[in-house]
């Protein structure tokens, strides 16, 4: 495992490509409403990611055939957009999405309801968007990998959810996927030992029920085994001198 320590260049890099993402997520988010597919909200995030001059490291990432992922209700993360599917109110919907901004990377995503949603739909965005910022209280210098998952695990289950294990957090930089795994539950090891410069992006995956999930025909679509809903919360951080920096979110937001 090799894992990048990034310099005061580099981070000044990343904190810009963050920027700009959260900005993107920012006018994803006061756009989604009833009756758009979710090929129209894959449509807006490249066209906002392109009119910063910078380019959406999701599309062909691997073959992925778009910029935003878009995942509805059941739908845990990479859900493929099209124009046959529509948002009704009530529904979830996760958006996931990456830019690149002079060869630096940003990774993040956000949960969203549409229209009038219901208290447990609520509660369920709210818990894993807290479980992310439970994990980075310990994402400082000293700390291993295990911290973060110990605090989003704990909350997360504390609430009578699950987290999904099948999925994990990653290393980001010049690469949208760098070492380390970055687990949401505590694993037997403890992981990589965090130090000023290392660039992770921390996504809680939460399920309404079991942490079970499927992978669809498309082979990129993951479903809770139970049909109930998920949710999903990323920002790409910066580890400082004394803990942690979010780059993707603005100011506003926090």
């Amino acid at each position: 495992m090799s894992i990048s320590i990034k310099n005061e260049k580099e981070i000044e890099l990343m904190r810009t490509a963050g920027q700009l993402l959260a900005k993107v997520h920012y006018e994803l988010g006061r756009e989604i409403k009833e009756g758009m597919t979710t090929k129209d909200i894959d449509r807006l995030g490249e066209e906002i990611i392109r009119s910063f001059g910078c380019v959406p490291n999701f599309l062909n990432y691997n073959g992925y055939p778009a910029s935003i992922c878009v995942s509805v209700n059941n739908e845990v993360v990479h859900g493929i957009p099209t124009d046959k599917r529509y948002l009704q109110n009530g529904d979830i919907v996760s958006l996931d999405a990456g830019l690149i901004y002079k060869g630096y990377h940003s990774d993040a995503a956000r949960t969203h309801g549409v229209g009038e949603i219901s208290a447990k739909a609520q509660r369920l965005i709210d818990v894993t968007k807290q479980s992310f910022f439970e994990g980075i209280k310990f994402a400082k210098p000293g700390n291993h990998l295990v911290d973060i998952a110990r605090g989003i695990q704990t909350y997360a289950e504390k609430a009578g959810f699950s987290v999904v294990r099948d999925l994990v957090g990653h290393g980001i930089g010049t690469s949208l996927h760098e070492d380390p795994e970055i687990p949401n539950f505590v694993r037997r090891r403890r992981g990589a030992k965090l130090q000023k410069g290392m660039t992770l992006a921390i996504e809680p995956m939460i399920n309404e029920g079991t942490y079970d999930v499927w992978w669809l025909e498309d082979d990129w679509t993951v479903v809770t085994r139970d049909g109930k809903l998920a949710a999903h919360y990323e920002n790409t951080i910066a580890i400082t001198e004394d803990g942690c920096e979010i780059l993707t979110m603005l100011p506003e937001e926090k």
